[in-house]
């Protein structure tokens, strides 16, 4: 069914489990696997859904949605997550609107060469995310007053900081339980 442990399908599940389910169905009016491998535990599906519909889906960020799903994709490649990078570039390809352009950037995502598609402040930023992922202990003042330098606000660094925090997470849940993209919608938007 798409992971290493039981989930309970959809169509099996009741009480708190049925209630989590609905609250974390996607547009196209599934529950991917990513939150179905909770539902041995569906407290924790609670806190995963705030968490991302925050990070990703909250009126308030100022960031364009489909540059923080370029961020998404480049710490899901840096931790070689295919799960959250099938379904977050997919979602950055859709809101880029352009395929060259998204084929350019998934290729230097890939390669590691984010300088080869961006500059200035989106090159600082994913500089910053793929640090964060691979580094994370020497993380220090300076990586923040780059990101100042290059123009970014302190709001911006946060929203981008988030996303990867929670990408982190995610890609270690997935990863973690061999949970797989069988049976899902790729892409949140239809």
């Amino acid at each position: 069914m798409g992971a290493w442990i039981k989930m309970i399908p959809e169509n099996e599940a009741t009480g708190i489990l049925k209630e989590m389910y609905a609250g974390a169905m996607t547009p196209h009016g599934t529950v991917d696997n990513v939150m179905k491998v909770h539902s041995l535990r569906p407290h924790t599906m609670h806190g995963h859904v705030a968490l991302y519909k925050s990070v990703l889906h909250h009126p308030d960020i100022t960031l364009p949605l489909w540059f923080l799903e370029v961020v998404a994709s480049y710490t899901s490649i840096k931790n070689n997550c295919d799960y959250s990078l099938t379904h977050h570039f997919i979602n950055a390809r859709k809101l880029i609107d352009n395929e060259q352009r998204a084929d350019d950037i998934h290729a230097a995502l890939r390669e590691g060469r984010p300088e080869a598609v961006f500059a200035g402040k989106e090159l600082a930023l994913l500089r910053y995310a793929a640090k964060l992922t691979t580094d994370v202990a020497t993380m220090a003042e300076e990586d923040v007053n780059t990101l100042r330098n290059a123009g970014c606000d302190d709001g911006e660094i946060l929203e981008v900081n988030q996303v990867v925090a929670y990408f982190n997470y995610s890609n270690r849940l997935l990863n973690g339980l061999g949970v797989t993209t069988e049976g899902d919608s790729i892409g949140y938007y239809k």
